[in-house]
């Protein structure tokens, strides 16, 4: 068994060979893999936090006495635990009591043109009969593919769209400042992401929002599923709560001295949660009525609205059809491995044993292959929009890695635990 302990206000890990190891963010020290898929104990909760530094301790992923984890056991509700049919008839009747009557906006669906707004936006309008309204916040750097089907999905599938894009020099400021203090390149986007959809539906008057899938269906608490509704708290604003407010891991009242005045950041910032009560604005996921699987989202998509996946496999994986719409996408995925441990392809395969799409054994030898493979191709365009060069960027990145995951050799960063097949990982 592997003892840490505190010293100085710092944890580490007692480890035989190396002696004691530092273990950032608040990580478990003893590195742990779901029996069921390949997801490790590293993996922290999905949440957007606004008050988020460097060494911030996060909440991570629950495994249970038997050793699975929260998201699986997820996957055995939904296999085995939810009247789907009756979870149908529920959204069949919240439809029948909103839809409005002379094709007026009756709910707002927040997306991409991805795989899985693509699919609920379509089912809601084809088999409910629902008329909504698509919103989209922009990706840093829409990749080719990614603005053919956000294209696709408005012109092919009969929607209208607000595509907002926010201040360029702004949005690349934050996403800079997200990498060099948190090694989080995507903090802006999903800051503006989960918080443009209820905001417009404010703005429009639009009673309903429908996000896809709940984060349960990845690793968050099972229990935040249990209901159909996103919590209103999710969208507090915590300086009114007397707390300070981070973006990039600096303090709102320092954005000034990078070129960003306080009120700027309203695109960013959550829906006060009166005004959406007030307004009688629910937010829905659809994951909750329909049985949510990314791979029948994507087989849906392309018949429906022509929805292509990439040419060749994405790099860090061995997908096609998930996150490709944003150039950073990649690198999102790439310092989740460099802080956490776990890179794209766990996620993909983690998802796809739990949808029994494939086997452990089968995800075991595709984690191993892919994911640790360093997404090239659009790495000049992102190294231009951090405005930094490749030794920089890499230095940063370095100095993420948690001791107690990684181990530096004469080849280069090695991970010190790697998923198996072995009874007693």
């Amino acid at each position: 068994m592997v003892e840490t302990i505190e010293k100085n206000r710092k944890l580490f890990v007692d480890d035989p060979v190396d002696g004691q190891l530092e273990i950032k963010y608040g990580l478990p020290g003893e590195v742990k893999f779901c029996k069921r898929c390949v997801i490790s104990n590293q993996r922290p909760s999905s949440s957007v936090e606004f008050k988020h530094t460097k060494e911030s301790k996060k909440a991570t992923i629950r495994f249970d006495e038997e050793g699975i984890c929260d998201a699986c056991r997820y996957a055995e509700q939904k296999d085995h635990g939810v009247d789907w049919e009756g979870r149908r008839d529920q959204l069949q009747v919240l439809c029948d009591t909103y839809r409005s009557r002379n094709g007026s906006y009756d709910c707002l669906v927040p997306g991409s043109g991805g795989k899985d707004s693509v699919y609920a936006a379509m089912v809601l309008k084809r088999d409910f009969g629902m008329h909504p309204l698509t919103v989209t916040w922009a990706p840093h750097l829409y990749s080719d593919v990614g603005w053919y089907n956000h294209q696709a999905w408005i012109h092919k599938g009969g929607f209208d769209n607000y595509l907002f894009t926010p201040d360029g020099v702004m949005h690349r400021t934050l996403t800079r400042l997200a990498y060099r203090n948190l090694l989080h390149p995507f903090q802006p986007f999903i800051f503006g992401q989960k918080n443009y959809a209820p905001k417009m539906a404010l703005k429009m008057g639009i009673p309903l929002v429908f996000y896809g899938e709940n984060e349960a269906e990845y690793g968050n608490p099972v229990a935040e599923n249990t209901s159909a509704k996103r919590d209103p708290a999710y969208f507090a604003r915590k300086e009114e709560q007397g707390e300070t407010l981070y973006f990039g891991g600096v303090a709102m009242e320092e954005l000034p001295e990078h070129g960003i005045l306080p009120g700027q950041m309203d695109p960013y910032m959550p829906a006060n949660p009166e005004a959406l009560e007030k307004a009688g604005v629910e937010v829905h996921y659809t994951g909750y009525y329909l049985k949510w699987i990314p791979q029948e989202c994507y087989y849906y998509a392309a018949e429906h609205i022509g929805f292509e996946a990439n040419e060749d496999r994405t790099e860090g994986t061995y997908s096609k059809y998930n996150s490709i719409d944003d150039k950073t996408d990649p690198y999102h995925y790439w310092t989740t491995l460099v802080k956490f441990g776990i890179g794209r392809a766990t996620y993909d395969a983690a998802q796809e044993i739990r949808n029994h799409h494939i086997t452990r054994e089968e995800g075991v030898a595709l984690v191993h292959r892919y994911d640790q493979e360093f997404p090239r191709k659009y790495f000049p365009d992102f190294l231009a929009y951090l405005d930094m060069d490749e030794d920089e960027f890499f230095e940063i990145a370095d100095s993420f890695r948690s001791p107690h995951l990684w181990q530096r050799t004469n080849e280069g960063w090695r991970l010190r635990h790697r998923v198996g097949n072995s009874e007693d990982e």
